[in-house]
């Protein structure tokens, strides 16, 4: 039932390899555990892809691919999950974990000007980059831990209802044969 869902959502291991874009991964992408799509590789996706999504850097898309290929865990889904954090989200995201990591930390809240300059990361960035990292990794560990379960309870729990249901369709064709 999980695999029937999921399968509709992300792309064919077919259409990935074939990518031309992706060819310089070479032989990489033939390992059949990064399209694999069972509770364990879905799961360790669903982590992976949860926490690169909290990480305050630019390339999280090439970091959850290589993430997947090291933990042999679902590629698409990895990398497509790293999307929670797009730029409608960003900024209330990171705020909250610089919040937290400032918390944490126990530093007093900073004061400063967001602009996108050369000036601003060299000098401003600097007073904010230790709580930001911090909230962002630990939001992004607890928040994958949440996914993990999440899509490991949510798997049993379609594979034994689809067991039921199997049940319940056999038991009322048993009695319609009686």
């Amino acid at each position: 039932m999980a695999r029937k869902l999921l399968r509709r959502f992300i792309p064919s291991a077919h259409a990935i390899k074939s990518n031309p874009a992706l060819h310089f991964l070479g032989d990489l992408l033939h390992d059949p555990n990064l399209f694999h799509l069972n509770r364990h590789s879905v799961s360790v996706a669903f982590f992976v892809g949860i926490f690169v999504a909290f990480i305050p850097l630019p390339g999280q898309m090439a970091m959850a691919a290589l993430l997947a290929l090291l933990f042999h865990c679902n590629l698409p889904i990895s990398v497509a999950l790293v999307w929670i954090s797009n730029p409608l989200t960003m900024p209330a995201l990171f705020f909250a974990t610089y919040q937290l990591g400032r918390w944490l930390l126990g530093l007093p809240p900073v004061s400063v000007s967001l602009e996108l300059s050369w000036h601003w990361l060299m000098h401003e960035f600097n007073l904010i980059w230790r709580p930001l990292l911090v909230g962002s990794l630990l939001s992004g560990f607890v928040f994958g831990v949440l996914g993990y379960v999440v899509m490991q309870l949510f798997w049993r729990w379609t594979v034994v209802r689809s067991w039921h249901l199997r049940k319940q369709r056999r038991a009322s064709q048993r009695s319609r044969n009686d």
